[in-house]
């Protein structure tokens, strides 16, 4: 078994907890995705940040390209790890 894991990257907090709980919903998760805020270098403002999406795949089941999909949805997109 890997520890894979999946990051989404999304515009807003705001998205990133409406995301995150559709995630859960269209995925069918086992656990929660860790939402973590991810300051852009060099700025203060708290809302010149993106949110992360931190979704754990230790058996592999997710589909990047549906994760992909999901994350363009949401105006963000997935990075590769």
């Amino acid at each position: 078994m890997s520890d894979a894991r999946h990051v989404l990257v999304l515009p807003d907090r705001g998205a990133a907890e409406e995301a995150a709980q559709e995630l859960g919903e269209r995925f069918r998760l086992d656990e929660e995705p860790q939402l973590v805020r991810d300051a852009l270098a060099g700025e203060d403002d708290a809302e010149d940040a993106q949110w992360l999406l931190v979704l754990r795949d230790e058996d592999g089941r997710l589909d990047a390209r549906e994760l992909d999909e999901f994350a363009q949805e949401w105006e963000g997109w997935r990075e590769e790890p």
